[in-house]
This record gives C-alpha cells, sequence and structure tokens, in this order.
C-alpha cells in the first residue's frame, strides 16, 4: 500500500465541514497516522464560526473497514488509552453536530467512529459489524459502553459477541443507524439534513447535545438558561416566526466555555 494515500481530507462548504476516510487499498481502513490527525483536524475546525455542522464520512463505496491490522500491536498495546479510542471520544465531545454519512462497509473502528458521531444516515448498501470476538481482542470500555448506550444492551452482547455483519435494515431497527435510503440518494439526504441543523440556533443545538450526552451538571444547565436570555437567540427566534422568516441566529460558542 502506498501510505501517502491513506489521510483524512477535508472540504468545507457554507456552514457544513465534510471529513473523508481515504484509503482506498484497504476499503478506508484507519491507520495509526489516520486516528492520531483526527482530533488534530476536529480542534481546527471546532472553533471555526463558519462551521454548523461536521459530516463524516468514506470515500468511494465504503464508510471504514476498521483499523489497519498492520498497526494493530499499537493499538493492543495501549488499551483504553489508544490513539483510536482518544480519537474517538474526541470526535464524541466535538461541541458541533456530527453526521456519519455511511455507504458499505463500517466495520470495527469505522463502526466506531459512527457511533461517536451524533446522527448515522446509511445507504441500503451498508454493512455493519464488531469484530474483536473473532478476532480475540477485547472492545475498548469506552467504545463498547458507548454502543450500548445507543443500542441497548442485548443488541450490542449480540454485535459483540456473534461478531456477525448486519445489513442497514437490521441496523436501523436496532437503533444503531437513524435513516436507510438508496444510495443515490445517500448525499442529498445529509445536504439536506445538514442545512436543516445549521438554520437551527447553535445555542439550543450546543446545549441539546451536551445534555442529551450527559456532560452538562445544574450549574452547566443554568449557564445555558442565562445565554438564552443574554444572547438574544430567543427573542430573534420568536421574532422570525412572527414575521414569517427565516431566523438569523448569531450566537457562537467562547473558545473557553
Amino acid at each position: 500500500m502506498d501510505v501517502s494515500d491513506a489521510e483524512l481530507t477535508v472540504e468545507v462548504t457554507g456552514p457544513v465541514a465534510t471529513v473523508v476516510i481515504h484509503n482506498p487499498a484497504r476499503r478506508n481502513a484507519m491507520t495509526a497516522a489516520m486516528w492520531r490527525q483526527l482530533p488534530e483536524l476536529l480542534d481546527r475546525l471546532e472553533p471555526d464560526p463558519d462551521v454548523r455542522t461536521l459530516v463524516l464520512t468514506g470515500a468511494g463505496d465504503a464508510f471504514c473497514a476498521g483499523a489497519d491490522l498492520g498497526d494493530l500491536a499499537e493499538l493492543l498495546d495501549a488499551g483504553d488509552a489508544s490513539i483510536a479510542v482518544t480519537a474517538e471520544e474526541r470526535l464524541a465531545s466535538f461541541a458541533k453536530p456530527t453526521v456519519a454519512a455511511i455507504r458499505g462497509a463500517c466495520v470495527g473502528g469505522g463502526a466506531q467512529l459512527a457511533v461517536a458521531c451524533d446522527l448515522r444516515i446509511a445507504a441500503d448498501d451498508a454493512r455493519f459489524g464488531v469484530p474483536p470476538a473473532r478476532l480475540g481482542l477485547v472492545y475498548p470500555a469506552p467504545t463498547t459502553r458507548r454502543l450500548a448506550r445507543l443500542v441497548g444492551p442485548s443488541a450490542a452482547k449480540h454485535l459483540l459477541f456473534t461478531a456477525d455483519l448486519v445489513d442497514a435494515e437490521r441496523a436501523l431497527r436496532i437503533g444503531l443507524i437513524d435513516e436507510v435510503l438508496p444510495a443515490d440518494q445517500l448525499a442529498a439526504r445529509v445536504d439536506e439534513l445538514t442545512a436543516t441543523i445549521a438554520q437551527r440556533s447553535p445555542l439550543s443545538v450546543a446545549a441539546a447535545k451536551e445534555i442529551v450526552d450527559d456532560r452538562a451538571g445544574p450549574a452547566r444547565i443554568a449557564w445555558w438558561h442565562r445565554k438564552v436570555v443574554t444572547t438574544g437567540e430567543a427573542r430573534e427566534g420568536v421574532a422570525a416566526v412572527a414575521e414569517r422568516r427565516t431566523p438569523r441566529f448569531a450566537w457562537q460558542a467562547p473558545t473557553d466555555n
């Protein structure tokens, strides 16, 4: 494999930043360098006031076939402190909404990244799997718990115990993904969804994400309620409804919030 072909690329179009997993020789498997690159990209994108949402996807017909097995020894030696878990946790903590746009293989480290996103939209050709039991590995504890919170303990155990691939329809039934549609409609649906989110109040969306993810204690929740009053976001939203126009939400999260 030409390692120069394995990389994460970023394109910002309007309010949407798209991060593409690109490793065509290995169905977009994540190399060690790519795991390290992801938090750096997210650190750059998060404070950008023009970025309202982030899309994570794979190049071509695959999302991500997992961690590159050539780097397995490094990941195993680090356990839950691995670069893969660090990247996953940074993706999960990204302050703005994240959407995984999934085609084809979404397996192992690919599923790890998809589950760390806020929303998962899949083409009907997507296949999902969590393979550690086939390889004699232990899935990282933070990753296992995040999966169980998403799909419930029984469905998580089924995925983990069997290491079987499941199709998009089953993934939808168990709550692993949010929507399934024909592959040729995936890009348009993701564009539509991210455009909708970008039109909503960034303050409302950021607060909702923190609260749903159980990262906001009483003091932080009180802080959010004060921001509703002091920023004028609610006044703008109510005025826009009354005037039948698109609201002009302008709030930006402070970098030290």
